[in-house]
């Protein structure tokens, strides 16, 4: 293994993409798809990446924040990590100090995600593994020693998660087979952004249908005249029997939810995902409850704080789509806890993906999910959505609108140096041009 950890860089890198009203929606409408990106070095010459995701003005603050946890990864060795992994978590999200700012949600917990993405792409690295087959091959011992159960055990114990485990080495190898055979099914949001105009949607639609998709998320929530014309263009185009999801981004109250949800019932959306404040528990489990007897469920997570929340939604009947996020949580320590939860329970999982390299990483966490947790592709599928993969290293690989799990070694976030350059804020060349 690599020696000491003897450097962390933080940038901040940005995407115009509110130019061309990429990732608008009914919250953010004027996105530009950025992350704070991480790079770790050891005093072997090895280099770790990890990044987390956010959309514009902001970025800043949670560089700061990787600034800040920076002193307590240096020095460390990746050995010294990894044979406590659960230890270091719990250093770098229970700071005496630092923790005040979270405890464990919001920008502290997005830079926590940042510092621990790049660790667990080193660690990959150095096993000259990707990431979803070094969890895969890992003993599940190993794997419940990098989990944080505080907090969870009334929902987890760490006994039952190890029997969780346990019991998907039975067919492991099958899955492993299957997954590099067939890849792991994905939706698509790229069609239907709400600044798209009707004209551009139909276009992307007609594409993606050629292209072999039969999954397609529809963003709502600004204007429900507007929410009715565009799902009932999107299901003329995609049929009947295709898969339709909606998405409001947190925009309405729970009484609102309800009745705009039930006005667009007749379009046959599987999920209505986001349909209020994302910290609203009870008022998910009441919308829930609400359009049951229309066969829509609810769906949410990628503003999710962490585990103890997740813990929250799940035993309060309150989602039934689990949307983990490989930046939201505490990277792949605190997602690993989240999947055993949601399998427990027997929620499906169906990751938030898109951004600047949430693909890239969340594929690895499902693969993980199919091939060592849940053991089922029921009701489950990872978005995907076409922006900015071309900045990546090692990019996802869609084929037949399935994720095929990625080869390289590490966590497949790393970005070309080339793109890092023009385009960090403020004096990225890009970024120049703009001023």
């Amino acid at each position: 293994m690599p020696k000491k950890i003897i450097r962390l860089t933080v940038r901040d890198v940005r995407f115009p993409t509110s130019l061309e009203q990429h990732g608008s929606d009914a919250m953010h409408t004027d996105p530009d798809y950025s992350v704070a990106y991480v790079v770790i070095e050891t005093d072997q010459g090895m280099q770790g990446y990890g990044l987390t995701f956010t959309v514009g003005r902001g970025t800043e603050i949670v560089v700061c924040a990787v600034e800040a946890l920076s002193a307590l990864v240096v020095g460390k060795s990746l050995e010294e990590i990894v044979s406590d992994f659960r230890g270091f978590y719990r250093l770098l999200t229970s700071d005496g100090q630092m923790r005040w700012i979270g405890p464990e949600k919001g920008v502290i917990q997005l830079a926590t995600a940042a510092v621990l993405n790049a660790v667990w792409d080193l660690w990959a690295r150095s096993e000259g593994k990707p990431l979803w087959k070094l969890l895969v091959d890992m003993d599940p011992s190993k794997l419940i020693s990098c989990i944080d159960f505080r907090y969870i055990t009334d929902a987890l114990t760490e006994q039952e998660a190890l029997d969780i485990l346990v019991k998907a080495q039975t067919g492991k190898q099958q899955r492993v087979d299957q997954m590099l055979k067939e890849g792991y099914p994905a939706y698509t949001t790229s069609c239907a952004w709400l600044g798209y105009s009707d004209q551009l949607l139909k276009q992307l639609c007609t594409d993606a249908l050629n292209d072999g998709w039969t999954k397609f998320k529809v963003k709502v929530g600004a204007d429900l005249e507007d929410d009715i014309r565009r799902c009932s263009l999107i299901r003329q185009m995609i049929g009947p029997h295709n898969t339709l999801m909606i998405d409001a981004n947190q925009r309405w109250d729970v009484g609102e939810a309800i009745t705009w949800v039930t006005r667009l019932a007749e379009y046959k959306p599987l999920w209505i995902e986001e349909p209020t404040s994302p910290d609203d528990i009870l008022g998910h489990a009441t919308i829930s409850k609400a359009l049951a007897p229309l066969g829509i469920g609810v769906a949410t997570g990628e503003q999710c704080h962490n585990r103890v929340m997740f813990k929250q939604f799940l035993q309060a009947s309150a989602l039934q789509f689990v949307q983990i996020d490989s930046c939201r949580l505490g990277s792949v320590n605190e997602n690993l806890a989240v999947l055993l939860m949601a399998h427990k329970f027997k929620v499906p999982v169906c990751p938030h993906a898109g951004g600047v390299g949430l693909c890239e990483l969340v594929q690895h966490l499902i693969l993980f999910d199919y091939i060592s947790v849940s053991a089922s592709l029921d009701n489950r599928m990872c978005e995907f959505v076409d922006h900015l993969h071309q900045h990546f290293k090692s990019p996802v690989v869609i084929q037949n609108a399935h994720y095929m799990p990625p080869k390289d070694p590490g966590y497949s976030c790393e970005m070309l140096e080339s793109s890092v350059q023009t385009h960090q804020y403020p004096q990225g060349q890009v970024w120049k041009k703009l001023q």
